[in-house]
């Protein structure tokens, strides 16, 4: 049945119009403009350059072997907390500030120091050691090859020889400066590499700084020499024996193994003119430009090695950062995530190596003291736990693959077990792509 209406409950034409207009106006909703959302604010303030101390007084340094000493949650924070943290961070921003807004060829021989001349000539000669430590025939394993031990054998008997170059007489400063070197090429039990081996070049390269070889006027040439030369020799040792991805997918997505090249590269690539974070998806830019930045670089040789094209199936992470405004942003994200991806996360750092350069604070563990092995002998990857005198493996459930070191063979072997099968050399499409 249908409503009645009550014509009486209405007001009448001549009603309506006596209503004054202001009445009117107060009645009808207020209209607000729509405002853009205020954009997000990352909450990690972005870490500084603390400051680089001056080196220490070569008199008063006892030298020994560097040994682990994050050996627990606790240790870790005490890390965190240390001059020594600080000092790492110091000396790797400094790296990086010192290449800001060069390029790889704007550094100039006169410009390069003698001992930094020597630090290239001994990547030369690691890299003829490669050559002539060939990889066994493994008849198509894809998994870390065991000729790889030969070489690093073979790197440990020239070790010393080197470090003379370098200037260092003692036997003690030999052993210890050459440990960190010798542990920038990947873990000889596992076959593998990630960001801790890359730390310990770094730390190689910031004991030399402490015996005063390396000043910070060095510091463009580490940037734009020394380090892309040590990148462009681990991929010679990746693809020759099949070096495994530490942690099983590298640094949270952004390379199988590397991270710092693209804090370096980010660096470098501030202020540029043209080259924008979004120009890494432009082939003619990374083909014509990769030479002279390492970001660029890392990009144009991960593309390279996968099977399948398009960043956003094989790197997510990179092809995220490239929708950033500007290179600053993405130095600054590489950054805060240095500080918590690499030097906070304890399945990286409890392989760390304190000596008398680089060292460790009172209230850490000691290997000895809890029974645990040192790091060559380890055979377990993941994290371990001090409680009272027992050592135990601890079972991580937040991150998949950092706990126990679950082997995971490399895009790099599968590239080049299929080259050398003669296999086709293309792209696999992804479905509905």
């Amino acid at each position: 049945m249908p409503s009645v209406i009550n014509d009486n409950s209405l007001p009448s034409r001549s009603k309506l119009a006596e209503i004054d207009k202001s009445q009117v106006h107060e009645r009808l909703p207020r209209l607000t403009p729509r405002r853009k959302a205020p954009p997000s604010q990352n909450p990690l303030p972005v870490p500084e350059t603390p400051f680089l101390p001056s080196p220490p007084d070569h008199s008063n340094i006892i030298f020994h072997d560097p040994t682990r000493r994050i050996l627990s949650p606790h240790d870790h924070e005490l890390f965190q907390a240390s001059p020594t943290f600080n000092l790492i961070l110091s000396f790797v921003f400094s790296i990086s500030e010192a290449g800001a807004g060069k390029k790889i060829s704007a550094i100039q021989k006169p410009d390069v120091s003698e001992v930094s001349k020597h630090v290239l000539s001994i990547l030369a000669s690691i890299e003829d050691t490669v050559s002539q430590c060939p990889p066994a025939d493994q008849a198509g394993s894809r998994f870390g090859n065991p000729s790889f031990r030969n070489f690093l054998d073979s790197i440990s008997a020239q070790s010393s020889s080197w470090h003379s170059l370098l200037g260092l007489i003692s036997r003690s400063a030999i052993s210890e400066v050459s440990t960190y070197l010798c542990n920038s090429f990947g873990n000889r039990t596992r076959i593998d590499y990630g960001s801790g081996h890359e730390l310990n070049f770094i730390i190689w390269l910031l004991c030399l700084n402490r015996l005063s070889l390396l000043p910070p006027s060095s510091f463009p040439a580490l940037a734009l020499l020394v380090f892309p030369q040590y990148v462009k020799l681990m991929r010679k040792i990746q693809s020759t024996y099949y070096l495994e991805p530490a942690g099983s997918h590298g640094v949270w997505g952004l390379d199988d193994y590397h991270f710092l090249p693209f804090l370096f590269g980010a660096s470098q690539l501030l202020h540029h003119p043209y080259i924008r974070p979004l120009s890494i998806h432009n082939e003619l830019i990374l083909e014509e430009e990769g030479d002279e930045y390492l970001y660029l670089n890392m990009v144009r040789e991960t593309m390279a090695s996968k099977s399948v094209k398009g960043l956003k199936w094989t790197q997510p992470m990179l092809d995220d950062i490239s929708g950033a405004k500007n290179w600053e942003k993405v130095e600054q994200g590489m950054r805060r995530m240095f500080v918590r991806e690499v030097l906070g996360k304890l399945p990286v750092m409890q392989h760390f190596l304190f000596g008398s350069l680089v060292p460790a604070v009172e209230g850490m563990n000691r290997e000895e003291e809890v029974g645990v092995k040192p790091e060559a002998e380890g055979k377990e990857g993941g994290e371990v736990a001090v409680e009272g005198n027992e050592v135990r493996h601890v079972h991580r459930d937040d991150a998949w693959g950092d706990c126990c070191g679950i082997k995971i063979p490399s895009t790099v072997a599968a590239k080049e077990e299929a080259r050398r099968k003669g296999e086709e050399d293309g792209f696999r499409r992804i479905p509905f792509d």
